[in-house]
């Protein structure tokens, strides 16, 4: 919680931020900030937030930040409907929608020789793991390397957790905003978003259950759960692949990573930490934002030679 609320260095006050569009689909639009450092850029990353979370997040601007210092230039990718952009289309995201990022990865490709890094933070961990994984060999031309932090790769142990009794703050602070987008998609396309529903929603299980399992396609909330969760995609990937995660993370069981791809695929490093919450790790001293540090090295560590010859 002290994650949430620290104070996060003014990332769009130091360097100017470009709002960029990004028609994914026909009638899909989804919304970047792109932001390039002082100096030639050494690569590029591409930022995917959380649940209900947006480009503005704080988790986002810190390592937009620090990355920028270290010669990163970011995008700060906003989900589909995300980030205030809910006229940019009218279909919502979900956890394993990989589609729009896809485009957006394949766009930068088109415009950048510069390497490309891909970061995610807990349902955007899941996302940027899983489409790495689905890409397998083909990622290597698109991407040279992965992190994804406090991570649900298995979407049906972390909803149960989402819904256990001391849990109850982050649940209901979840629902509250997925409500009140329902209730806008609504007055926008009342054919398509019943508010009916809402009555019979309590937990996130329910949630997914009634909403989002319909909508797109999967039927029920069991079936999106086991074809979305990352997990069973772990195995595929093929560049290298950082996986953050507190042991104490109240949201994500930390049984969830007692995965095989952890010991099989050299491709997986897995961090594992005593504390740090869910996307928390704040530090007792300076620099406060441990993950920042742990994730720019990391890149520099994956730096292609010959870029880092240039540098």
């Amino acid at each position: 919680m002290a994650g949430n609320f620290w104070s996060r260095p003014k990332v769009d006050e130091r360097w100017p931020v470009e709002a960029v569009i990004y028609r994914t689909e026909p009638d899909v639009e989804v919304l970047v900030h792109a932001q390039r450092p002082d100096g030639p850029p050494r690569g590029e990353i591409i930022l995917v937030h959380g649940l209900e979370g947006s480009s503005a997040a704080g988790y986002a601007r810190s390592l937009s930040y620090a990355a920028l210092e270290a010669g990163y230039a970011t995008h700060r990718f906003n989900m589909r409907s995300c980030g205030g952009t809910e006229n940019l289309a009218l279909s919502n995201y979900h956890s394993g929608q990989t589609s729009d990022l896809l485009h957006v990865l394949k766009e930068r490709r088109q415009k950048s020789d510069l390497p490309i890094y891909l970061v995610g933070f807990s349902l955007g961990g899941n996302v940027v793991l899983k489409l790495t994984g689905e890409l397998g060999d083909q990622a290597r031309g698109l991407v040279t390397a992965v992190c994804a932090v406090s991570t649900p790769i298995d979407l049906k142990a972390c909803a149960k957790a989402l819904g256990k009794r001391e849990n109850v703050i982050y649940e209901q602070r979840f629902l509250s905003r997925l409500r009140g987008r329902i209730r806008l998609r609504h007055k926008q396309a009342p054919q398509t978003y019943s508010l009916e529903p809402l009555k019979k929603i309590r937990t996130i299980y329910d949630f997914d259950d009634l909403y989002t399992g319909p909508l797109f396609g999967f039927g029920n909330a069991d079936t999106y759960y086991e074809t979305q969760s990352a997990n069973q995609f772990l195995g595929k990937i093929r560049i290298p692949a950082l996986v953050v995660q507190a042991k104490d993370d109240p949201l994500i069981p930390f049984s969830v990573y007692d995965h095989p791809a952890f010991r099989e695929n050299p491709c997986l490093t897995l961090v594992a930490v005593e504390h740090g919450g869910h996307l928390g790790f704040i530090a007792r001293h300076q620099p406060r934002f441990w993950l920042d540090g742990v994730v720019t090295d990391w890149l520099k560590q994956n730096q292609p030679a010959a870029v880092a010859e240039i540098l």
